[in-house]
């Protein structure tokens, strides 16, 4: 199985970031096989129908990466209580047919939705309007357990994430998320 987490915050040391590095523990004590991979989205310029085909190498790397996913993990910051525009552009470029004879990649791949923010949401709004989105774009979205870390600056230590009782909820979703996947693959 092969996980690819996008991380909606472009920064490299995000609490998002951090998140999705965190996720990678559970994962992997709860299937050794599995591969836990960070999108790395750097590069992927604003969309533009004009410079749509051929796609952009940046585009064309990230496409396949994410058609390779069996899942996909959005760790999602809160900017004024919506996702970031940085991850609607991605969303914007990876929604797109890949060709005349090939869909977009997005479309049936599971996924799973966490974040934290310096707020007291908890990512929750962010997260409601990117589930719309991506049930738009039909991905199958595991609704539940969502992760919402509120108030993030309260676990950065040193600069460094410590999620302490969020911990066992971070834990719970990655469970919950393997199994999701394992499930959608046997139908």
């Amino acid at each position: 199985m092969h996980i690819v987490a996008i991380v909606g915050s472009l920064r490299q040391g995000s609490m998002n970031r951090q998140l999705a590095e965190a996720a990678r523990r559970p994962v992997l004590e709860l299937d050794p096989a599995c591969r836990f991979t960070l999108l790395d989205w750097t590069g992927v310029p604003l969309f533009n129908e004009d410079d749509e085909r051929p796609a952009p190498d940046a585009v064309a790397r990230v496409r396949e990466q994410v058609r390779d996913a069996d899942g996909i993990w959005f760790f999602t910051p809160e900017y004024n209580h919506f996702f970031p525009g940085a991850l609607k552009n991605l969303l914007d470029w990876l929604s797109r047919p890949v060709s005349a004879t090939e869909g977009q990649v997005l479309n049936g791949k599971p996924c799973a939705v966490s974040g934290i923010s310096a707020g007291g949401s908890g990512t929750a709004c962010a997260q409601d309007h990117l589930v719309t989105l991506v049930s738009f774009l039909n991905m199958d979205v595991m609704n539940k357990p969502r992760l919402t870390i509120p108030f993030g600056f309260s676990k950065m230590v040193d600069g460094a994430l410590e999620l302490g009782d969020s911990e066992p909820y971070l834990h719970a979703q990655a469970e919950a998320f393997l199994s999701y996947i394992a499930r959608r693959s046997q139908r």
